[in-house]
């Protein structure tokens, strides 16, 4: 049983795009009368570029959902799956799917970050899974619990297939470790 979640890279490949399309167009016309200059406008409409890939990136480092015989894997973490609740997975699968609206309104509340106040344990909330500090707006979330009853928030892209292969990854390990 192996499940990995498969990440979006449109938004990534039409920044780039358009900002080769914009140094190929500026390079015709200054290359090689002001190759200082235009070397120059390169690098600053790069200063443009990285924060547009910059959110991608993230959501690839502290998002990526990836699940083996043995391990969930959610961005920097690890979880066994021995130490899941599959109770709460089932739960988790029989909730109404979250409208777009709602998804971006439970993005919005969903923050853990490391600030005093801020932390999901401080406000009696599920502990943010993977090291970001929120879940992505828009995407979705689910919560779960560990065998000892601390609940995981992990952010999705696609809901019911990962909770589907988190509920046959757990089915067998009905059984405390």
């Amino acid at each position: 049983m192996s499940y990995v979640e498969k990440t979006p890279k449109t938004w990534s490949a039409v920044c780039i795009a358009v900002y080769l399309a914009g140094i190929v167009y500026m390079g015709v016309d200054t290359i090689p009368d002001e190759i200082g200059l235009w070397l120059g406008l390169c690098g600053l409409f790069l200063l443009l570029l990285l924060p547009c890939l910059a959110v991608p990136l993230s959501k690839f480092v502290y998002h990526r959902i990836r699940m083996d015989a043995d391990t969930l894997r959610v961005g920097r973490e690890r979880i066994p799956l021995t130490a899941i609740d599959p109770v709460s997975v089932q739960t988790a699968s029989q909730q109404p799917l979250p409208t777009a609206a709602e998804q971006y309104a439970a993005s919005l509340n969903a923050v853990d970050a490391p600030l005093p106040g801020l932390r999901a344990g401080d406000r009696g909330e599920p502990r943010l899974v993977g090291g970001g500090w929120s879940v992505p707006m828009g995407m979705d979330s689910v919560v779960i619990r560990t065998r000892q009853g601390e609940q995981l928030r992990i952010a999705t892209r696609d809901r019911v297939a990962f909770l589907t292969a988190l509920a046959q990854g757990t089915a067998g390990l009905n059984r405390q470790p």
